[in-house]
């Protein structure tokens, strides 16, 4: 097959050059001459019939023609490279900084991460978590692992889990809520709702529809899945979680379903790369494809029997 491509030195000019908007930092990178890497784009120009560049006194500017083709060469370079190091390996150890929520990590993340290391041995982790994953500093991450509605800046974002919600309590608070009889009123009274910061406002229309008359209320707030399933484990409150979050609760048994009913909302998780320097690591980019292929893999688990 004809691929009809232009010589992958001048698409590597190109590339770097769009990067660093100068030919001269981008000639160092490349190991070039200014000259050279000037002349490769140029090429890249004729062969192509049209401007990429316009060259300023001191810098170059995309024009609308070169912004357009610059993401299709980026991410061509992009892939080549991750898949190289996917089938042959990294040369020496390479360390991917990663960062997440402490739920994520401790409840998703950390139960399928061996099968990353086992698979890319050259490739070493680094993983920060916090409550909220801005609170980090972003110049050494590569991979960002954020909930929310996918709109930030400075980042390529790509959905990775939209997941229902489930209402989750001991088998024994769950018992009485689904049999209200007068004797156990008193000890209805101490059960309660917690709620997760940034997800304030989800109980109400629950409880209206699903729990009339049982006097529930919100009286605990946390900032994490975590402490949430925590407190409904020791028979504190009911929670209402990720369902991904809660099936290791589930599993063991520790917590139940309180209802069959799964929630959906609006928000959903997002692996981000950060885009200050232009291009990923070729290992963020391996580590990324892995992360949507487990979590494929999950939304297979999951899917209703046909």
């Amino acid at each position: 097959m004809n691929y009809q491509l232009p010589p992958l030195n001048w698409l590597r000019a190109f590339e770097a050059a769009a990067r660093y908007n100068n030919f001269t930092t981008a000639a160092k990178e490349l190991n070039l001459t200014p000259a050279a890497v000037s002349h490769q784009v140029r090429s890249l120009e004729e062969h192509l019939g049209i401007a990429l560049f316009q060259r300023l006194a001191r810098s170059l500017r995309l024009t609308d023609k070169g912004r357009a083709y610059l993401p299709s060469v980026r991410h061509a370079f992009e892939d080549l490279s991750a898949s190289t190091i996917g089938l042959f390996g990294a040369k020496g150890k390479q360390t991917i900084n990663i960062r997440c929520t402490a739920a994520f990590s401790v409840l998703w993340l950390a139960p399928r991460l061996s099968d990353f290391l086992n698979k890319f041995p050259n490739i070493d982790v680094r993983l920060d978590t916090a409550i909220w994953t801005e609170a980090l500093e972003q110049s050494d991450i590569d991979i960002d692992i954020r909930f929310g509605a996918g709109l930030w800046t400075g980042f390529n974002a790509q959905k990775l889990l939209h997941q229902p919600s489930v209402i989750v309590a001991t088998e024994q608070t769950a018992k009485l809520l689904n049999n209200p009889i007068p004797e156990n009123k008193h000890l209805l009274s101490a059960v309660r709702c917690s709620q997760i910061v940034g997800c304030e406002g989800r109980w109400e229309k629950i409880l209206e529809k699903q729990f009339q008359g049982s006097e529930l209320k919100v009286s605990l707030t946390v900032d994490t899945s975590l402490i949430a399933l925590q407190l409904a484990s020791s028979g504190a409150s009911l929670a209402l979680v990720q369902k991904s979050y809660a099936q290791p609760y589930l599993s063991d048994g520790r917590l139940v379903k309180v209802i069959d009913e799964e929630f959906i909302f609006d928000e959903s998780h997002y692996v981000l790369i950060p885009d200050h320097e232009g291009r990923a690591k070729p290992e963020s980019l391996l580590f990324r494809n892995w992360l949507v292929a487990q979590a494929e893999l999950e939304a297979q688990r999951s899917a209703p029997l046909p």
